[in-house]
Order: C-alpha cells, then sequence, then structure tokens
C-alpha cells in the first residue's frame, strides 16, 4: 500500500519541485544547527539576550516589588500568543485552499510567469505548508507554556535579604530561571523562523526555482538579523558599558578588602 502510494506520488511530482523541497527542508534545517553552534563561540542575539536575561533574574531577586517584571513578562506572552493565535487563522485558511485546490490551479494558470501544475501537486504543496504551519503552532504554543513556567518561578523567587536563604542558591535559582527564559524565547524564535520559510517556501505555487531563491534570501536575511543587525550591535555596546562597570566595581572591593 505504502509502495503504492509512492508511486503515485511520483508519477505527478517533478524532479526539480523535490530539489526545491530538498533545498527549503535543508536549508532550513541546516541554518538552524549553524546558528546554534556559532552562537556558541560567536556575540549573536541569542548569545546576548541570554546575558540579559541572566542579570535580569539577578536583579529582580534584589527587588522586593516585582509587579513591573509580572508585567514585562506577560507582554512578552501576549506577543507569543499573538503568532499563536494567528498561526490557526492561516492554517484554517490553508486548509480552506487545499478544499478548493481546483479553483486555485484555475487561478494559478491565468498568471503569465506561473509554471503550470496538476491538482495533485497543487495538493501537495499545500499539504507541505500546511505542515510547516503546524509545526510553527507546537513551537508557539510550548514557548507559551515554558513563559507560563517563568511566571511560576517568579512567584517563587526568594528575596535576597532573606536570612534563611543561601547566596549560592539564590545565584543557582537566577540562572536557571533565565535558563527557562531562555529556552522559551528559542521555541518563540524557532516559530517565527518557520514564517520566514513558510513565506519562501508560497514562491512555489508560482515556480520551484523562485522559491530555491526565495529561502536563500530567507537565510541571508536571517543570518544578518542574527549575527550581523545594528540592533545586535547597540546591544554589545551597552554589553561592553556594563562590563566595564562591574570590573571598576570588583578593582574597587579588591582595593577595599587590601585595605
Amino acid at each position: 500500500m505504502s509502495l503504492r502510494f509512492s508511486m503515485e506520488i511520483l508519477a505527478f511530482i517533478k524532479l526539480h519541485d523535490v530539489l526545491a523541497l530538498m533545498w527549503l527542508l535543508g536549508g532550513w534545517f541546516a541554518y538552524t544547527r549553524f546558528a546554534k553552534r556559532k552562537a556558541k563561540t560567536t556575540d549573536c542575539l541569542a548569545s546576548v539576550l541570554h546575558r540579559y536575561r541572566v542579570d535580569w533574574m539577578e536583579r529582580l531577586l534584589s527587588r522586593e516589588q516585582r509587579v513591573a517584571d509580572a508585567a514585562l513578562l506577560a507582554n512578552i506572552e501576549r506577543n507569543v500568543s499573538f503568532f499563536a493565535s494567528t498561526t490557526l487563522l492561516v492554517l484554517a485558511g490553508l486548509v480552506t485552499a487545499l478544499a478548493a485546490a481546483d479553483k486555485v490551479q484555475l487561478t494559478l494558470e491565468l498568471l503569465p510567469f506561473a509554471s503550470s501544475v496538476s491538482t495533485q501537486e497543487l495538493e501537495l504543496k499545500f499539504l507541505i505548508l500546511i505542515s510547516i504551519f503546524i509545526y510553527a503552532f507546537f513551537t508557539f504554543t510550548w514557548s507559551l507554556r515554558q513563559f507560563g513556567f517563568v511566571s511560576v518561578l517568579l512567584g517563587a523567587a526568594p528575596q535576597l535579604d532573606d536570612d534563611s536563604e543561601n547566596p549560592a542558591a539564590i545565584r543557582r535559582y537566577a540562572k536557571y530561571t533565565a535558563k527557562v527564559l531562555d529556552q522559551a524565547g528559542h521555541s518563540f524564535n524557532y516559530g517565527l523562523r518557520s514564517y520566514y520559510f513558510a513565506l519562501a517556501s508560497m514562491a512555489w505555487f508560482i515556480d520551484a526555482r523562485l522559491m530555491a531563491f526565495s529561502v536563500t534570501v530567507v537565510i541571508i536575511v536571517l543570518y544578518i538579523r542574527e549575527f550581523r543587525s545594528s540592533s545586535l550591535s547597540a546591544m554589545l555596546n551597552i554589553d561592553e558599558g556594563f562590563e566595564g562597570e562591574r570590573e571598576n566595581v570588583e578593582a574597587v572591593s579588591k582595593n577595599v578588602n587590601r585595605g
């Protein structure tokens, strides 16, 4: 049964479509692995934001009133929730378009620059696009759950002036709370990345070569934004200023201790 189904797919799908799909999935996977490994050795949005999240949690523990921190976290959660709900709307539209694939085919045939496709090819492209947005929905909802975990950790956060708390345990609390927050941010980033590649794959409805070009452009745009953006440069400059201040404080503390 599975062999017959595979033969039916190969009967109508073209070689350039297979190559374009492989370029999409391969480029997506390769860039994800590349960005994850490069972030360990090079300053990027992910690594810089991780340092700021650790600083945020350490400062949160020193504050008696944490209403502002809860409001900031709630604002981030609203952004993730917006994309999760939007993804459901996109999926509803794609399923509707899948049911009317024959009408979409007639519309594409009217475009002078679009390559001719059969109804079966069009349905397969819709299914792949639906799969991408299903993945995006799962990553956004997982990100929401992790932000919920952070909310619980914030509610249970100890006070620095509490004599019953071990300073080392407090630092560990801040470190791993920031790590959970960091993982929630990564999941949100994966969902956004799914949107980028989904938009690139929409060019597949016009031509496979155009989709391959769009995927290449998306990879370049993602690299520039994550590793070469002006926002990253600004955050690095701020971080360098904080590091210089920390070094001065440590030097003064050493001199005081020696005195």
